[in-house]
C-alpha cells in the first residue's frame, strides 16, 4: 500500500473486523475513546472516559486494556485490510463513546480511506456543537443517530445531554442533503414508553426523519461493568419482549420506515 502523509492522532478504544450491526454490510468498526454522555444502560462502558481503561475479568486470566492513540495512516492501514470483504455496501463505521468529539481525525481518516474507495458511516448521540459536524458534510455516507429519549428532563439528568440540540442537529444533517438513520435505544418504562412514542414521532418528523430503527435493550456489556469494578444499575433489567417490540415498531411506524435493529 502506498504510504499517504497524515497528521491526526485518534484515541482509539478497539477496531472490530467484520461487523453487521454498525452500518450497512460487512464494516471495519472504530470506536473511539470519550464521551460527554453517560447513559447509564450504555453497552460500552469503556469507551465513556478519555483515558486508558484496564478490564480485568473476575475468575480469569484475562486482562483487556482499552484505549491507545494511534495515527490516521496506522488505522487506515487496518482499515483497508478488510477491503475486500466489504463489497458494495459494507466500509468503515467510526463508533464510540462520541467519535464527534474527535472530528478532525476523523475526517482526515475518511478522506484517507476514501481515496482507497471506501466509505464511512459514523455512529453519533449528536448532542455535540454543529460546527463539529460542518467539516464532514459530504464526506459520510450515513449518520446513524441515537435519539435517546424524547423527554427533555430525561435526556438532561439521566443522560447528560440536550434533546432540542441533538433534534437540531438531525435537521441540519438532513437539510444538508445528509442520509441520516435515527436509531431509538429502547429500555421499555425507561426511556420510552407507549405514550410518549407518538410526540417523539412528530419531532423526528419535523426534523425531516424518514427512518427509525428501534435498538431493543440487552445485557451484553453487563460483564464490562464487573470487569471495571463498577456495578450495572441494569443487570435485572430483562430484554423487551417480542409482543413489546412489535407494539414498539407499529407505532414508530406510523410516521417512518421502521426495522427492528
Amino acid at each position: 500500500m502506498t504510504k499517504e502523509p497524515h497528521g491526526a492522532i485518534l484515541n482509539v478504544s478497539e477496531i472490530q473486523h467484520f461487523s453487521t450491526g454498525d452500518g450497512p454490510g460487512i464494516r471495519t468498526t472504530v470506536f473511539l475513546k470519550g464521551c460527554n454522555l453517560h447513559c447509564p444502560w450504555c453497552h460500552n462502558p469503556e469507551t465513556l472516559s478519555p483515558v486508558p481503561v484496564k478490564l480485568v475479568y473476575p475468575g480469569t486470566e484475562r486482562e483487556v486494556l482499552y484505549g491507545r492513540k494511534k495515527t490516521v495512516e496506522d488505522i487506515a492501514a487496518e482499515v483497508l485490510e478488510d477491503i475486500e470483504f466489504y463489497g458494495e455496501s459494507g466500509g468503515l463505521t467510526l463508533s464510540g463513546g462520541e467519535p464527534m468529539l474527535q472530528s478532525a481525525g476523523a475526517l482526515e481518516l475518511i478522506k484517507y480511506v476514501g481515496r482507497h474507495g471506501v466509505d464511512t458511516v459514523i455512529d453519533t448521540a449528536a448532542c455535540v456543537p454543529w460546527e463539529l459536524f460542518v467539516p464532514l458534510l459530504g464526506s459520510v455516507r450515513l449518520f446513524l443517530v441515537d435519539y435517546k429519549s424524547d423527554d427533555p428532563v430525561f435526556y438532561k439528568e439521566t443522560v447528560g445531554g440536550d434533546r432540542d440540540l441533538v433534534l437540531e442537529n438531525i435537521r441540519r444533517l438532513i437539510s444538508s442533503g445528509e442520509q441520516v438513520r435515527v436509531r431509538v435505544p429502547l429500555i421499555p418504562g425507561v426511556n420510552y414508553t407507549e405514550n410518549d412514542v407518538p410526540e417523539a414521532c412528530e419531532r423526528l418528523k419535523g426534523a425531516g426523519v424518514k427512518t427509525v430503527d428501534i435498538l431493543p435493550f440487552h445485557r451484553l456489556g453487563s460483564s464490562k461493568y464487573t470487569a471495571m469494578g463498577k456495578e450495572y444499575m441494569f443487570k435485572d433489567t430483562l430484554p423487551p419482549d417480542r409482543e413489546t417490540l412489535s407494539r414498539f415498531q407499529k407505532l414508530f411506524g406510523r410516521f417512518f420506515e421502521c426495522s427492528i435493529e
